[in-house]
């Protein structure tokens, strides 16, 4: 169930530490705001100088308050936190907001203090938010602990920015959207961003989960508790454009980014990924209704040519479909409309609505009811009449009061059914538009917004949720080429026959034991290729032992490996790897290999262990997916054995913590099963 956070959210009484008069003193804001609870709970007040703060009595220290606080908002300067806090936990706090900055970003000795200080609240059975934290606020319980007010809604908000809440709320008020629950993350030295989104996920007050992260103590656990939230989270991060802070060493670790991670981590949970706070909001709004499109086709309706072809190509660039509309949704739409308006998709009014503003609920309605559409966006003019109100010659007001009562129309239609319809209007603030948003239909000044919109309620790439990780493996002592593939081949990874050389002598017993034609590889260098440490092809023992010779020469490695050539005519060569990020543990990476794997660049991310079944959606999802099924004459491809090759490898991995890296490049897949040609690892 996760740890308990009701003092947090619902305390039975609160103490201000720190409240003042002064206005330019972040105690005075809090103070403010903890006084708009009319009573739902006693709230005290404390200064160290007593007196009064906005106009009550002020207790010189917890102490002198006389009873239990419940939750107490500490908002002191840095010398005195450690006190207030101890304080508040010996008079029986069970939660505390640390709004007191100085720890854990100022350096180590910021962080041991802070250390010390969370160890010491969770020994005391309570929870603390912060420390360097804005506050919080809960509208379902009148708990106002943030210098700002909050407009009561649905979505829940846990932000590292405060900024940002003050952005969204501006964001969220056209849409009728508002907040349940603000918190500022702070440090999170106790309570952890995974704390809150499972309690928000409990949340009944909460229909929607807002987050802003610049970073993730623990991004594995944050997508599992995002998974299990059974409600809409919706997350926007940022860095996510550099690579991760480490030194990579394999094609896999070359490969693999911080955005990478963050969005095959949302992927398999199910979070919304958004890169701006204006895409947070349109997310948020399309969301809000609960309303899942079936499929991707979307009917666009216009009153203008114009505005149908921008929006008709919005909607397939967020990867959505325009179909041409079916001979029966054709008809009776030509029986609604006069003879001049398009009907195939996009419909275009073409000036009826001036004529009859009814049309567009007429319209709504049948392309809501059409069985070859999943959802519908209207675009255009609409409201335009309302917002005019009149100043369209004689006629406008007539104009106005029908484009109201289309909206009312269109509103009872998307009522009676459980499609998604999005509107882009020139006039998102006109009284028929508000009549729409109060309705529960999201209403966009921008097509790409409207598109965008329809693209989050449409069905995208299966949810996996996030496999556990398995039990720690005895660590490898060493990694070298042939320890890494040893231990593969012991997991169940096929390798070709293969023998370790270090002369001549050695050389020439190998070619005994197995036929040409061969490799051979020089041992202890992570990029062999790149080192001209592969020769391939080599036809029988004379060619061997002559490239033995050559590369001798060069490389003088200390010993090298004769492998079996596989038989490479038949197969395409992938690339497997798992790269142990910081922040989310093992991250696998599947994709076209081989020597042009970096150049391709044509590779997908998931977190590790990958399931077979899993492994095998992501193969079919590369852009060279169709290979895998044979062209030009060519055979279809063993896809399960690669899959089941992939599981092999990501679970392996992901079993031993001492490697940041690991890869199999080529991983042959033929007609008939899997061989793993190359490997390699690096420890952590």
């Amino acid at each position: 169930m996760g740890r308990d956070l009701s003092a947090l959210f619902d305390p039975v009484s609160v103490a201000v530490v720190g409240a003042s008069d002064d206005p330019a003193k972040y105690g005075h804001a809090i103070a403010a705001q903890a006084l708009r609870a009319n009573g739902r709970r006693p709230v005290h007040l404390v200064n160290r100088r007593g007196g009064t703060v906005l106009g009550r009595t002020a207790a010189p220290s917890l102490s002198a308050v006389g009873e239990v606080v419940d939750l107490a908002v500490i908002s002191v300067p840095a010398a005195g936190f450690e006190e207030a806090v101890d304080e508040a936990l010996r008079y029986g706090a069970r939660a505390i907001v640390a709004i007191t900055a100085g720890f854990a970003e100022t350096g180590d000795a910021g962080r041991a203090r802070q250390q010390a200080v969370a160890e010491r609240v969770r020994a005391a059975g309570a929870v603390m938010v912060g420390p360097n934290c804005l506050g919080l606020a809960d509208n379902t319980t009148d708990l106002f602990l943030a210098s700002d007010t909050f407009t009561p809604g649905g979505v829940a908000l846990l932000s590292q920015s405060g900024n940002l809440a003050l952005e969204l709320q501006l964001r969220f008020r056209p849409h009728g959207l508002g907040f349940s629950r603000f918190v500022s993350l702070g440090n999170q030295a106790d309570v952890t961003l995974v704390d809150l989104l499972a309690d928000c996920a409990r949340h009944e007050g909460t229909r929607a989960i807002a987050v802003y992260a610049e970073d993730f103590a623990d991004g594995r656990a944050f997508a599992e508790a995002a998974a299990d939230a059974g409600k809409p989270v919706v997350l926007l991060t940022a860095g996510r454009g550099d690579a991760s802070a480490r030194s990579a060493q394999s094609h896999t670790g070359a490969l693999t980014t911080s955005a990478d991670v963050v969005s095959a981590a949302c992927r398999d949970a199910g979070v919304e990924l958004v890169a701006t706070p204006r895409e947070l909001t349109v997310a948020l709004a399309a969301l809000d209704g609960g309303r899942r499109a079936a499929g991707r086709r979307v009917a666009v309706l216009t009153d203008g040519g114009g505005h149908g072809v921008v929006a008709a190509d919005a909607v397939e660039a967020a990867g959505l479909t325009v179909p041409e509309l079916g001979p029966d949704t054709r008809r009776h739409l030509r029986q609604a409309l006069w003879e001049q308006s398009a009907v195939a998709n996009p419909v275009d009014l073409a000036g009826m609505g001036e004529q009859n503003p009814g049309s567009y609920a007429e319209t709504v309605a049948a392309l809501l009811a059409a069985e070859e559409v999943d959802a519908v966006l209207m675009t255009g003019y609409f409201g335009g009449y309302a917002a005019a109100d009149g100043g369209l010659g004689g006629g406008g007001r007539a104009l106005a009061d029908g484009e109201q009562a289309a909206a009312r129309l269109i509103a009872a239609r998307h009522s009676a059914t459980a499609r998604p319809l999005v509107v882009q209007s020139m006039y998102p603030e006109s009284p028929s538009c508000r009549t729409l948003t109060a309705a529960g239909i999201p209403v966009f000044a921008a097509t790409e917004d409207a598109a965008r919109a329809l693209a989050v309620t449409a069905p995208g790439t299966p949810r996996t949720g996030i496999t556990p990780l398995p039990a720690p493996a005895p660590p490898l002592r060493a990694c070298g080429y042939l320890d890494t593939r040893g231990a593969l081949e012991a997991a169940g990874l096929p390798f070709p026959a293969a023998r370790e050389i270090r002369n001549e002598t050695e050389l020439l017993a190998a070619t005994a034991e197995f036929t040409g034609p061969y490799v051979l590889k020089a041992l202890h260098l992570l990029h062999k290729s790149d080192a001209g440490g592969v020769a391939l092809g080599l036809a029988g023992p004379d060619e061997l032992l002559a490239a033995f010779r050559e590369m001798h020469a060069r490389l003088g490695a200390p010993a090298y490996s004769v492998e079996a050539m596989a038989d490479l005519s038949d197969g395409i060569e992938l690339i497997v790897g798992v790269n142990r990020d910081p922040r989310f543990g093992p991250v696998a990476m599947v994709g076209l290999g081989g020597v042009l794997a970096e150049a391709l660049h044509d590779v997908a991310f998931t977190l590790a262990p990958v399931p077979a079944d899993h492994a095998e959606r992501l193969l079919r999802g590369l852009r060279t997916a169709a290979l895998l099924d044979g062209v030009r004459g060519r055979p279809a491809l063993d896809v399960a054995a690669a899959a089941a090759a992939v599981e092999t490898i990501t679970a392996f991995a992901a079993a031993h913590s001492e490697l940041a890296e690991i890869e199999v490049n080529p991983l042959l897949v033929r007609p008939h099963g899997v061989l793993a040609l190359d490997s390699r690892a690096v420890l952590a």
